[in-house]
């Protein structure tokens, strides 16, 4: 049997580095089971796994000569062939990616997140940077930090909710994902829009416009409490706006405040060619400026009728409701000839559980607390480019 060795080559990265070691491996016709390779600020972790014929003493010493020359440090390691089919055998295993996101990255979040992986006995294969190098004179408010862990094993029943909780004590978000062919190729992405895409509420807008704003927070509050369903509680609020100037619709999308990483997100979206689309309980005539400024392909929301001018107060059915949403969802996957698993939700109400349920990934995006422990995925302190981190979108693949 071939004798099997790893060989490990550290120090400062140098152009031709592999190529150099991987040519005198080659003239002694080496087979390569495994190879990884890693830069860290400019300095190189090398492993290759290799098959070595009976007499290999000749090219240790070449691979050694050469390391010297170049500065670098090489260690040879003996495999048994025992733990190789043990390693072998293992490639079977579920696989998961787990992203790290926060506002700046700690060794205190990597310690809790490790420990966590290692008490439910799951591998981390790889750890790999997604956001770009911190800038340490330019920190800020807006400034984030993502790493992504692969993972090989089966989580325990609570490793969702122990990440859960280490996400709320750190102020990070945790997002765990299985590794599958459907993660790697997304293509619809359907957006709430109050509170998800811009950073407001449209109909309280609307209201102080009104001048019922108070009465329109308080059927809000009856429809938290579960006194209304959405349907009934948005009747209700537009009927408060009977008689306002349409004028006044145009002020409110005129100001609409774009929440932070919108815009950098549909650019991404839009140049990778991703299918967005708008599925809200709010109103088409903002929808359908937001669909013009950030490039959306689909808008389905509630139509405000409006009569001479002023709106009525009444809603045009059929109300894009929780059901609606899920259900156009689905469709929009008909229609683009993909899966579901093929899609990603993002919302931040009760009104979008049933979206963020049938897709293939959900986001609770600055949600209210029971919306993050309903949702399977939540991001709360980073702004919506943070979703290309899920995606496993590096930054400096993001457009400007």
């Amino acid at each position: 049997m071939p004798e099997l060795v790893l060989i490990n080559i550290t120090g400062e990265d140098k152009p031709g580095l592999t190529a150099a070691i991987t040519s005198l491996m080659g003239d002694f016709d080496v087979d390569i089971l495994d190879v990884g390779q890693a830069v860290i600020h400019n300095f190189l972790t090398l492993g290759i796994l290799s098959t070595l014929p009976e007499a290999s003493e000749s090219l240790f010493k070449e691979i050694l000569f050469h390391a010297h020359e170049l500065g670098v440090k090489v260690r040879f390691s003996p495999v048994d062939a025992t733990s190789y089919e043990e390693w072998v055998n293992q490639q079977g295993r579920s696989r998961f990616i787990l992203t790290l996101l926060a506002r700046k990255l700690r060794a205190l979040h990597l310690a809790k997140v490790s420990k966590l992986i290692a008490d439910n006995d799951l591998n981390i294969d790889h750890i790999t940077r997604l956001s770009g190098r911190a800038d340490l004179e330019h920190e800020g408010a807006d400034s984030k930090a993502c790493v992504e862990f692969s993972l090989r094993g089966e989580p325990g029943k609570n490793f969702r909710r122990d990440l859960m909780a280490i996400g709320s004590e750190l102020d990070v978000d945790l997002a765990l994902q299985a590794d599958t062919i459907f993660r790697r190729n997304r293509r619809l992405i359907a957006f709430d829009m109050d509170s998800t895409l811009v950073d407001t509420e449209v109909i309280d807008e609307l209201a102080d416009h009104a001048q019922v704003g108070e009465q329109v927070k308080d059927v809000t509050r009856r429809a938290m409490s579960g006194e209304l369903d959405f349907a009934s509680s948005l009747r209700e609020r537009v009927s408060l706006l009977r008689g306002l100037d349409e004028s006044y619709l145009k002020k409110v999308a005129e100001e609409l405040p774009l929440m932070e990483g919108a815009e950098q997100l549909f650019s991404t979206l839009n140049m990778l060619g991703y299918k967005t689309a708008l599925l809200s309980g709010g109103f088409t005539y903002f929808g359908e400026v937001l669909k013009e400024k950030l490039g959306i392909d689909y808008v389905f929301a509630n139509e405000l009728e409006i009569s001479e001018g002023k709106l009525t107060g009444n809603v045009k059915e059929p109300i894009v409701d929780a059901q609606r949403k899920a259900e156009l969802l689905e469709k929009l996957a008909i229609r683009e000839n993909i899966s579901l698993e093929q899609t990603i939700a993002v919302g931040d109400g009760a009104n979008d559980l049933a979206m963020l349920g049938v897709a293939g990934l959900g986001i609770a995006f600055h949600a209210k607390p029971m919306v993050k422990e309903s949702a399977k995925h939540s991001i709360s302190n980073l702004g919506l480019d943070s979703i290309l981190y899920l995606m496993g979108i590096r930054d400096r693949e993001k457009t400007i």
